[in-house]
């Protein structure tokens, strides 16, 4: 039995547990939660552990701080742009990432307490049910960094919105405010901050106290669908992506976040 003194330990992902509720932390909060080597390569771990844990039966995925996630680390996204082979082992992460969580059984239930940018964004809609703070964004902004959306973006936001809204964000990258992302579909709940964790709370207490089998169960079925989309589509992206990654118009992009100025892309 793992009790909460003993869960595993990790460098940028805390965990907690109350009762059967296990609580997944980004805990980066002075990067807002961005997504670094370590972090990448510990989500894979923390999922497999919260998978296999006997004693939670719901999950929770949250930030620390201000942010839920703001996606990737500029200094990880200038490593990878230098030294494009890197970033081949880190597609094949993210490809695990995706999959080890629409594997996961239990519910999983997104405490989206700030912004949930890119990578950020996909782990958010991996989740089961989003509940996000009232003046908190998500979007997937791979191509203003010259990057294809192909680590889940491409298969979650048309899964949830539809094709044609999925194209208009993830070809501009513009962020949605939790409101709009809640009047669309995009996410379940937008609530007052104030208001986050009571509803947070109360939603998993209604899952905790259901019938567990039959809850599972009915996740499995419900994903599906999802999965054979994300079979047909992840490996094709994250080819994609490998591409632009080693693209003038990504050195450029980060280039420019470095020189907070605006990109010139060349479409090369």
């Amino acid at each position: 039995m793992t009790t909460a003194s003993n869960l595993p330990q990790f460098k940028t992902i805390a965990l907690s547990r109350q009762g059967r509720l296990l609580t997944i932390i980004l805990n980066r909060p002075e990067t807002l939660n961005a997504v670094n080597f370590d972090m990448h390569e510990e989500l894979i771990e923390v999922l497999q552990f919260a998978a296999a844990d006997l004693d939670s039966d719901v999950l929770l995925l949250t930030g620390a701080g201000r942010a839920f996630s703001a996606g990737g680390d500029l200094d990880h996204l200038a490593r990878n742009a230098a030294n494009p082979e890197l970033f081949d082992q880190e597609a094949r992460a993210a490809k695990r990432i995706v999959f080890t969580l629409l594997d996961i059984e239990k519910p999983v239930v997104c405490r989206m307490n700030g912004h949930a940018v890119g990578l950020g964004a996909t782990l958010a809609l991996l989740c089961d049910v989003i509940f996000a703070a009232d003046g908190a964004k998500i979007g997937d902004p791979h191509v203003n960094v010259g990057l294809v959306a192909g680590d889940g973006g491409a298969i979650l936001w048309a899964h949830r919105i539809g094709l044609t809204r999925a194209k208009e964000y993830l070809l501009t990258g513009d962020l949605l405010t939790a409101k709009r992302a809640e009047e669309i579909g995009l996410i379940n709940h937008c609530v007052p901050p104030e208001e986050l964790d009571a509803q947070v709370d109360a939603f998993c207490q209604k899952l905790l106290n259901g019938a567990t089998r039959a809850i599972r169960y009915t996740k499995i079925l419900t994903n599906l669908e999802l999965k054979r989309t994300a079979h047909a589509l992840m490996d094709a992206g994250i080819a994609y992506e490998t591409l632009s990654v080693r693209g003038a118009d990504h050195r450029e992009a980060i280039q420019a976040l470095k020189e907070k100025r605006k990109p010139n892309f060349t479409g090369t």
